[in-house]
């Protein structure tokens, strides 16, 4: 069923509520309209008695009935005047403008004589409003019958003729009929002026409303509903007008600014999805490059136990080598030839000695042990390991340790594989010829995370290269796990990740300084003290 729309409700309310005020102003105005002409009419009729009355006294007087009659006649032929009549006490008509009437009597019941006659005792006084009424005639038109008393007046009761004692105060009444033929008609008349003017003000009252309902509200609705269709269908160009300054106009202004913050919103999510797909598209290529990094991790990681297991087989050999070499040593004189060739072979076998152990040391997994260590001998022993394929590279790597370093609390071995990866990063960044300078020093501390604990004493390991450096943009990712900017193969992103966290896990902070073409440094600070209260608790199981 198809609803009712806005303006048909409003309109068919509007017709009802004006045709119910426009019929009961009609009844109201014609009524009053009606009771205004019987008040006028009534006035007039009792004026008309009274003139009667005064006309015919001195005719009375001197007993001339046929003057009488003869004025009663012309007065009853003026217009509207339905009947003039006299009658006595008796009740018996003695004068009328219809001589057929004369000489009947007219019983207490009829008009107008039952206005007095209501009880056994006759009113001797009538009010005004009570002297005339409508009556309904056998023809079917109404009159307004009014009666006038005429009065036993001294000079008429002491006349000659007259034939009444001065006892008696009523000598008969004056009944005037009165036609309202013409209050009917003029009451038709202005029922059916009353009514077209009632409908002609609400044909303009309605028209007037219809015109100002369709400009300031058919209209701002008609807008936003065609807004909100094309919002729904997803064509956010198009605003609605603006038409005015009151409530529609507000909220036509606001659907607007909603429109527009849609539309950026939108675009803001299309741009999104569309940096969403492409940072998709980079992680997946990332990930893709980490699995090969990280297969190519598990190959390294086998080359390593098998490498392990090649420097233990290694090993043996060559201590047979620097032993048997040994006692030739002692049996050869100083300062010969085979001495001093003796004393090269028992140096260089002791390198490669050392070698192999360092590579078992660095391939050997080990459950994290901390205590206090020397920092500067941990520096300089993972420089040992580093520099010789660094020279291979033309790559010259100096330190500047500070001699007077106290010792640091951690484990030695996880802040050596710190040390490793940004000698390897630095090592990696250089193409050519370049330099790498590891250094360390007192730093003057670091605010701690507790409250009411005083700064902590740190120390600073720098490691700087003259490498290529890294551009602004990524600083703030290369600690990120799987962030790389090295080509594939030359790094899993993994490295400087895990420095993050083993320094983290000091309770440390690791940074960078870095000019693209200049070179990068980086800043690693170290609590010579553990601030998560590790030496209190080892030293308390140490104690017996």
């Amino acid at each position: 069923m198809r609803s009712i729309s806005l303006r048909v409700k409003i309109s068919l309310y509007l017709f009802i509520v004006l045709s119910a005020v426009a019929v009961l102003f009609t009844l109201v105005f014609v009524e009053h309209r009606e009771e205004e002409l019987q008040s006028e009419i009534s006035r007039h009729v009792t004026q008309i008695s009274d003139v009667i009355i005064a006309s015919t006294r001195n005719a009375m007087l001197v007993n001339e009935r046929d003057i009488a009659g003869k004025i009663i006649e012309d007065i009853g032929k003026q217009k509207g005047i339905e009947r003039v009549r006299v009658i006595n006490k008796d009740g018996t008509i003695i004068h009328s403008n219809r001589t057929s009437e004369v000489g009947y009597s007219v019983e207490q019941q009829d008009e107008p004589c039952v206005q007095c006659h209501k009880t056994s005792t006759p009113l001797k006084q009538v009010s005004d409003d009570k002297r005339w009424k409508v009556i309904e005639m056998p023809g079917g038109h109404r009159v307004l019958g009014t009666m006038q008393a005429i009065r036993n007046e001294p000079s008429c009761s002491s006349a000659s003729c007259h034939e009444h004692s001065a006892s008696q105060s009523v000598l008969g009444i004056v009944d005037v009929a009165y036609s309202l033929d013409e209050i009917d008609q003029s009451r038709r008349t202005h029922t059916i002026h009353v009514i077209g003017m009632a409908a002609g003000f609400i044909l303009i009252f309605a028209t007037s409303i219809g015109v100002l309902l369709q400009r300031f509200i058919y209209v701002p609705l008609k807008d936003m509903d065609s807004g909100a269709n094309e919002v729904a269908a997803g064509r956010l160009d198009q605003s609605i007008p603006v038409r005015s300054n009151d409530e529609f106009g507000r909220v036509a202004a606001s659907f607007n600014h909603m429109t527009e913050a849609l539309k950026a919103s939108r675009s803001e999510m299309q741009d999104m999805l569309h940096t969403l797909e492409s940072k998709v598209t980079e992680r997946t290529r990332e990930l893709l490059a980490a699995k090969a990094e990280v297969a190519q991790g598990e190959k390294l990681a086998s080359i390593g136990v098998l490498a392990s297991g090649i420097a233990h087989e290694l090993n043996n050999p060559l201590t047979g080598v620097l032993t048997f070499t040994s006692l030739m040593r002692k049996k050869a004189a100083d300062g010969s030839e085979d001495a001093a060739d003796l004393d090269l072979v028992i140096r260089e076998t002791k390198r490669c000695a050392s070698i192999i152990r360092r590579l078992l040391d660095f391939a050997r997994e080990k459950v994290p042990v901390k205590g206090f260590f020397n920092l500067n001998l941990v520096i300089e022993d993972t420089v040992r390991f580093v520099e010789r394929p660094a020279s291979l590279q033309q790559i010259e790597i100096t330190t500047a340790l500070d001699p007077a370093l106290p010792q640091v609390w951690g484990d030695a071995d996880l802040i050596k594989q710190v040390i490793l990866n940004l000698l390897v990063n630095a090592q990696q960044a250089i193409e050519g010829k370049g330099s790498i300078k590891v250094a360390s020093r007192l730093y003057p501390g670091m605010a701690s995370d507790k409250p009411g604990v005083d700064n902590l004493p740190m120390v600073e390991i720098s490691v700087t290269d003259t490498g290529c450096g890294i551009p602004p943009a990524n600083l703030e990712r290369i600690f990120e796990p799987f962030f790389t900017s090295k080509e594939v193969g030359k790094g899993t992103g993994l490295g400087l990740s895990v420095s993050y966290g083993i320094v983290k896990a000091h309770g440390g902070k690791i940074n960078v300084e870095s000019v693209v073409g200049e070179g990068t440094t980086f800043h690693v600070l170290l609590p010579i003290t553990s601030p998560f209260d590790e030496t209190e608790s080892q030293a308390a199981e140490s104690t017996p």
